[in-house]
């Protein structure tokens, strides 16, 4: 199956929103165990960027198992960086996260480059994924670790609408179609691995770790 792409940003109030409250608990929580393991420990401080941070949610599980770490979080959506703002308050991390509004290739964090830098459903959205891996490169300092995760383009929309199903059966219906939209946009490994050749990083790492998930890792 071709890759049919899909909007890069999400800014639709409705759509954010739903995407806030929808119950990711289950593949955020494997984020940041799959990063834990394949990283190795972490220093009890650092500071780490979030490449598209949408509503902050891999950020904020980041800092409660670090939380002597900042991070910076980066998205591109100004509905997606207001609702981050609101729910950092909330959960009492307000202190611990800055967040930038910026589109990719454009970004000006607080710093020239982190210790850490991760991205969670970045790269399916991205026209030109490239863009994903040339800021890794622009931000990464001699140290720096990176652990990306992604969506993994099935074989076919019939096995697209199947995991739909399997995986969110019970969201609404913006969430069911925005899940099949992005398993249709998202890259495969060999896809992937020709990109971070392009973009001399073919030293990181590609593993396969579900049936819809990919991460790329190391530094």
């Amino acid at each position: 199956m071709e890759r049919v792409p899909e909007p890069e940003l999400m800014l639709d109030p409705e759509q954010v929103e739903a995407y806030a409250r929808a119950d990711f608990a289950a593949p955020h929580g494997q984020f940041i165990e799959l990063l834990r393991a394949r990283l190795g420990p972490l220093p009890e401080r650092g500071v780490a960027l979030d490449l598209g941070c949408g509503p902050g949610d891999i950020a904020f599980r980041f800092l409660r198992a670090h939380p002597q770490w900042r991070v910076d979080a980066l998205d591109g959506s100004p509905t997606m960086i207001a609702m981050a703002r609101a729910q950092a308050a909330a959960a009492g991390l307000r202190d611990s996260i800055e967040f930038f509004e910026s589109v990719l290739p454009a970004g000006a964090p607080a710093r020239h480059s982190y210790d850490l830098i991760f991205s969670n459903s970045l790269l399916h959205h991205l026209a030109e994924p490239a863009v994903l891996w040339s800021s890794i490169r622009r931000w990464s300092g001699l140290a720096s670790a990176v652990f990306v995760m992604d969506l993994m383009r099935p074989a076919s929309a019939a096995d697209a609408r199947a995991l739909t199903d399997r995986y969110a059966a019970g969201e609404p219906q913006v969430l069911r179609r925005d899940f099949y939209r992005s398993l249709l946009a998202a890259y495969r490994p060999g896809e992937v691995a020709a990109q971070l050749a392009t973009a001399a990083l073919e030293h990181l790492a590609i593993e396969v770790v579900s049936d819809r998930h990919f991460i790329v890792w190391g530094r």
